[in-house]
């Protein structure tokens, strides 16, 4: 497929890029209470030391089930192996079959990681042995920014060569720690900020559509999740790459609490936005995953708090906060008809809705671009004599990154903890706030373009509306599946909680996975043609 270099430029910078304006929304630099950039951080660390212990409660393992290998989430593995229905060898075995006969393993899946039949050798004898660790014998796939020791780790660029991780980044090492099986490395765009069509490895098409894109720089972790290559897959998110593609996909994904999960040993994109998360089949599975990488590594300065799960609470009484303007506009009526159907499902739970304005959000979003764009252009500042062999998304936004000035960047970051003590004290009177996913169902990878009520638009000015402001701020944001599009695409919505909520927006999206089954849903295979058929 042929995409020109314009195209790219002008679609991934769309609604991303703003005129300089004066910081008029913030107080005078001579006033004693003006906030410095550091406030932000300060405000989600006085959150973090206060969670006290971690509490890794675990949710109930569901009924054993019936089916194919490969259709089995985390839970429905573990209860697998418990009865002795399957064990970590085979289930191994099934998947890296299904890698190599499904059209996303080719797309989706860079490699597959050194050592996997060896250690799900190890994990069934620990369950034969009564020793299983939490995640005993779990698959999971890694995106293209995140080190694995002994896997080829490339960044999605040709200009990281043949680069092969020798220490697994932090994330990593903790599922191995918890008995979680590494897999294989996932696709990425370049330096996980680049276009759909990467120059290195090409583009990863959709499962439910391969005419259209995944979405979001864990594009690979999506794709696999959605194709049932594996129940389990790490991604990032700066500006929505897990939840982005967790939508386009139908799977669900958490962007945490920023700092909950330490960053050491994945590339960075922007030191100040960057988070790293899990994705999996449901919320469910994610609350099994979230105790064992979470809290800090005394390695990641930023990183802090704990995963308490005991944050988690029924619906019954939830206070659930409703945000429209910003939230519900660029949105196709059938996401927004998709994301009422899930605020009356909570509210029949028990749950009362509440209004709420989170504040001008226009300009927050245009200020969490200028930091992710003004970071990547001075980390990637030593290959500028390099440049022509980036990915035209890639230089765009490093090229719009120089154009900022020191002021642009500094009144980005300053008015950072303005806006998180206004999204904070809107969300004072609420438990979580529930808002529409993406504008639309996936975008087309010819056009880049995303169409919301049958009006096209570039892709950048729908995919990241409603999930940037919780990168810059730091809060953390659960993607989940509420359904099918106008083409029978999924769409999705997102609930958001308070710094290190992370447990209660599971909860939550656990509450509404229950009572539905969006997030069982697989785009449909092609049957194979039978005997004596052509």
């Amino acid at each position: 497929m042929s995409v020109s270099d314009a195209l790219i430029a002008r679609t991934i910078l769309a609604g991303t890029v703003a005129e300089a304006t004066p910081a008029r929304d913030l107080p005078s630099a001579w006033e004693r209470d003006a906030p410095e950039p550091g406030e932000a951080e300060r405000r989600l660390r006085e959150v973090a030391n206060a969670t006290g212990k971690a509490v890794p409660l675990a949710p109930p393992l569901p009924p054993v089930e019936d089916g194919p290998l490969h259709a089995l989430g985390i839970g429905a593995l573990q209860a697998a192996y418990a009865a002795g229905a399957t064990d970590p060898v085979a289930v191994v075995a099934a998947l890296r079959g299904r890698i190599a006969g499904h059209p996303s393993g080719r797309d989706a899946v860079l490699a597959l990681v050194p050592g996997a039949e060896a250690a799900a050798e190890e994990s069934a004898r620990r369950i034969g042995t009564r020793r299983a660790r939490p995640l005993e014998g779990v698959p999971f796939g890694i995106k293209d920014i995140i080190d694995c020791a002994g896997a080829p780790v490339t960044c999605g660029s040709r200009l990281t060569g043949d680069r092969v991780a020798e220490a697994d980044a932090t994330v990593v090492a903790r599922l191995r720690a918890a008995g979680a099986i590494p897999l294989a490395m996932l696709a990425t765009t370049e330096f996980a900020c680049g276009s759909a069509h990467n120059p290195r490895y090409g583009a990863v098409a959709n499962p439910w559509n391969r005419a259209r894109w995944t979405g979001g720089s864990s594009t690979g972790s999506g794709a696999a999740l959605a194709a049932r290559l594996m129940p389990l897959a790490l991604g990032t998110d700066t500006g929505g790459s897990i939840r982005v593609p967790s939508a386009w996909c139908g799977v669900t994904g958490l962007k945490p609490t920023r700092g909950l999960v330490p960053r050491t040993g994945v590339a960075p994109l922007s030191w100040t936005l960057d988070h790293v998360g899990p994705m999996a089949r449901s919320a469910a599975d994610l609350a099994r995953v979230m105790p064992w990488i979470a809290g800090p590594d005394g390695t990641d300065p930023h990183a802090a708090g704990r995963y308490d799960a005991t944050r988690a609470r029924g619906v019954s009484d939830l206070r659930v906060g409703v945000a429209e303007g910003w939230f519900t506009a660029m949105q196709d009526d059938a996401v927004l008809a998709a994301w009422q159907a899930m605020l009356t499902l909570l509210e029949r739970q028990g749950a009362r809705l509440v209004p709420v304005d989170l504040g001008p959000v226009a300009t927050a979003h245009q200020d969490g671009y200028t930091i992710v764009m003004a970071e990547l252009a001075a980390l990637q500042e030593p290959d500028l004599d390099r440049a022509a062999a980036l990915d035209p998304g890639t230089r765009a936004r490093m090229d719009q990154g120089r154009l900022f000035s020191a002021t642009d960047y500094l009144r980005a970051l300053r008015r950072r903890p303005v806006v998180l003590a206004q999204v904070l004290d809107a969300l004072a009177d609420v438990d979580v706030l529930v808002t529409p996913g993406l504008g639309g169902e996936a975008a087309s990878l010819d056009s880049l373009t995303v169409e919301v009520n049958g009006e096209a638009h570039p892709l950048q000015a729908v995919l990241p509306r409603n999930t940037m402001l919780f990168d810059y701020t730091g809060l953390p944001a659960l993607m989940l599946p509420t359904g099918l599009g106008r083409t029978g695409l999924p769409v999705a919505a997102q609930v958001v909680g308070k710094p290190y909520d992370d447990a209660l927006c599971l909860g939550v999206g656990a509450a509404f996975q229950r009572e539905t089954e969006y997030h069982l849903r697989a785009p449909r295979e092609k049957r194979p043609p039978t005997p004596g058929q052509s």
